[in-house]
């Protein structure tokens, strides 16, 4: 008996245990891109259990991205078939993912689609087709300190009356603060005033009435009214708003992380514009599920994105994530009826455009922003900075060059490869260099290491780069046209020599950039080290040790850091500057302020690097030198043309050299303090590059012939350096 129970207990372990292994051999294991964070991370995740849980046959696994990378993971890795099943993200994409490629088609029987919002399905729709199931939105709505504001006004001629009471611009203190240069905040009063970006052509039709009404309106509330700051990013709307300096922001539902928890604020659909009786209506972005066109179970993925979508899961995203969904049911809910936060997104939701997916909206930014910071200045009209942002915007959107023949390429390619090994094999048995290669093999062994890393890092990027140069990219795929990218940027074929964007004037604001910034480094840096050399000087170890201090906190915080000082309104040079009763300067109107702006910024980080050079040299100069010359009646001018600046040269020749080479490509100072205001004119030519690549469109052949012309400069650069030295 005790034996048939033991044999039946082994019986019905092994049938658990092959029922075990069956099931995992069956289930089937799907992938999940997002880039949530916090609450929105925890609260995916936690459904993404639920759903394990219950449907042990199909899991999913969570994969979280940063989103400055996730744009670019997913675009490299679903063609290559190493992405997800399926993801989520912003609807802004669908135009360009659908053309590469990288989505499946959501059909009609998938869903029903009467569940959402008609905004948030109306914003997955391209060329006739659905892309996805919506599951969250954001807007931007109007924030507003209850303590200064007892009831939100319902028009903009209300909004302008209430803000007046609270502006005192000597006391940094405004009604509104907004981002009033980014076409994105833009966008309510825009629309509001009944302007357009795209007709259902897809035609782009910024130049009109309606929107330089709207550029008006935007500049007034600055200018004429002065109850909206100048030159307000991000960071400053969030500084005034919560230190109560504003009663009102205009921010979307990610500002709700950057508040005080003690801050006293309601938020408001944004007001009706009073000139025209029509609601501000801002741009509505939709957070969506997207299945890949590589999934391996796109049916699978789908199912899995329904459940996202679906009542009981949208009011978890909504309670635990703070998320404003799309599901409509959800807000049958009493927890969420009664979130004023959530509803109030929910009735602006109401009154929002979909920001449009076309491929070519990512060409609308950089002239519209651009518009928006011309006609806030005052340097034009509204219309005629629409007018530029029109012809900017066909520049961008220019039709790719010709496609040509690969075969000459090859070949020029293969007969150069065949020369250099004749060349090689022939001087190598010539000169018999068999013997010295084996007798030096320990040394050539040591070296491969670093022979490696070299053709890794630069040789091999080098050479995709100079061959990517030879593409132009269109729709997620590479066409060879040849030099044609070359030939576009040197004859400046779609704007002037004298315009920003043309190759040679970047040349020359980038050579003035560097020459300038070479000699302030050299200078300063050599006047601090002779200075620092002498003993009679008291504390030179502090000292040293301060002037240092620019060199070691990273160059990019720095670079935030005198951004903040350079503010027109709340910076501390024009705060030093009205302090001596003089007008403050608004640096970044001018390319004269702008770039002494960048210039000032990167002398700062600059001048260590040279004054610990020319230190360190100083102190290999015997002192004997110097004094035998100062008792022969030398001067102090010629102590130093004669003594001190040749025993310097060695070092300091190589030192300038590096120098040059590194504010030649200077990135980050240009990027983050001017930003290549005004207009462009600041910038150099990597970060040309950089705009070409990411921002107009993904030219990326366009941006890597750039690159070359990079390197070919630096290289007659470093060869003329080379020569000078020979001939010395």
């Amino acid at each position: 008996m005790i034996r048939t129970r033991r044999a039946l207990r082994a019986l019905v372990l092994a049938w658990a245990l092959v029922c075990c292994i069956v099931q995992t051999a069956w289930a089937d294991e799907l992938t999940l891109w997002h880039s949530y964070r916090g609450a929105e991370q925890e609260t995916l995740e936690g459904l993404l259990d639920e759903w394990n849980q219950q449907h042990p046959e199909l899991t999913v696994t969570a994969e979280p991205f940063a989103p400055s990378v996730y744009t670019s993971k997913l675009t490299n890795d679903i063609p290559q078939g190493n992405g997800p099943d399926l993801f989520i993200a912003a609807h802004e994409r669908v135009g360009d993912w659908s053309q590469t490629k990288l989505l499946a088609e959501w059909t009609e029987q998938d869903a029903s689609f009467t569940a959402y919002h008609p905004a948030t399905v109306e914003a997955l729709v391209y060329d006739g087709k659905r892309w996805g199931v919506p599951l969250s939105y954001k807007s931007a709505a109007l924030f507003y300190n209850t303590e200064m504001v007892k009831s939100p006004p319902d028009t903009t001629d209300a909004l302008i009356a209430e803000a007046k009471k609270h502006t005192a611009p000597k006391e940094k203190r405004y009604g509104l603060v907004y981002e009033s240069t980014n076409m994105y905040m833009h966008a309510g009063w825009l629309f509001g005033f009944g302007g357009q970006i795209f007709d259902e052509q897809g035609n782009f039709i910024l130049e009109s009435k309606e929107s330089a009404r709207s550029f008006a309106f935007a500049r007034a509330l600055i200018n004429e009214h002065g109850i909206v700051p100048e030159e307000a990013d991000g960071t400053l709307v969030s500084h005034l708003f919560n230190s109560k300096q504003a009663a009102f922001a205009i921010n979307g539902p990610w500002f709700l992380g950057e508040l005080d928890k003690d801050l006293p604020f309601a938020i408001a659909p944004l007001p009706i514009v009073s000139a025209t009786g029509q609601p501000a209506k801002p741009f509505l972005t939709v957070e969506a599920a997207f299945i890949s066109a590589r999934s391996k179970n796109p049916d699978g993925a789908r199912k899995i994105a329904l459940f996202l979508a679906d009542k009981q899961a949208s009011i978890t995203r909504a309670i635990k994530g703070r998320q404003p969904v799309a599901n409509l049911s959800a807000y049958q809910d009493r927890r969420i009826s009664e979130d004023r936060i959530l509803m109030t997104f929910r009735r602006q939701l109401d009154a929002t455009v979909p920001m449009p997916n076309r491929p070519e909206m990512s060409s609308v930014w950089e002239p519209t922003n651009r518009a928006l910071r011309r006609v806030m200045r005052g340097a034009v009209e509204p219309d005629a900075a629409l007018t530029e942002a029109k012809a900017l915007f066909e520049v961008f959107q220019r039709p790719p060059p010709k496609e040509r023949s690969l075969a000459p390429l090859i070949t020029g390619l293969a007969l150069l490869l065949l020369i250099a090994l004749v060349i090689g094999v022939r001087r190598f048995t010539r000169e018999n260099m068999w013997p010295k290669v084996k007798a030096n093999l320990p040394a050539y062994v040591y070296l491969a290491p670093a022979i490696l890393g070299m053709m890794i890092l630069i040789v091999i990027p080098f050479v995709v780069g100079s061959i990517v140069s030879l593409f132009v990219h269109t729709q997620g795929s590479f066409t060879f046209v040849g030099l044609e990218n070359f030939w576009r940027i040197i004859t400046s074929q779609d704007y002037g020599v004298t315009d920003p964007l043309s190759f040679y004037f970047t040349l020359l604001v980038t050579v003035m950039w560097t020459a300038i910034n070479v000699f302030l480094h050299v200078s300063i840096g050599m006047g601090l080290a002779l200075l620092l050399r002498e003993p009679w000087l008291k504390l030179r170890g502090i000292y040293r040790v301060l002037l240092i201090v620019p060199w070691a906190v990273p160059n990019y915080i720095t670079a935030l850091i005198w951004k903040g000082m350079f503010h027109k309104q709340f910076g501390a040079i024009n705060g030093l500057l009205d302090a001596l009763g003089l007008e403050p300067i608004s640096w970044f109107s001018k390319f004269s302020t702008a770039f002494a702006a960048n210039v000032t910024t990167n002398t700062w980080l600059g001048f260590p690097f040279m004054m610990v050079v020319i230190l360190g040299a100083l102190q290999a100069i015997p002192r004997d030198l110097e004094e035998a010359a100062e008792v022969d009646g030398a001067t102090w001018w010629q102590r130093m043309r004669y003594v001190t600046l040749p025993l310097l040269r060695p070092s300091l020749v190589p030192a300038v050299v590096l120098g040059t080479v590194w504010t030649f490509n200077m990135f980050n100072i240009i990027y983050l303090v001017s930003g290549g205001e005004p207009d462009g004119a600041t910038e150099i030519l990597i970060s040309e590059s950089y705009k070409w690549a990411f921002e107009r469109q993904n030219q990326y052949g366009y941006a890597a012939a750039y690159s070359v012309l990079i390197f070919l400069v630096l290289l007659a650069y470093s060869a003329s350096t080379g020569q000078l030295k020979t001939r010395d």
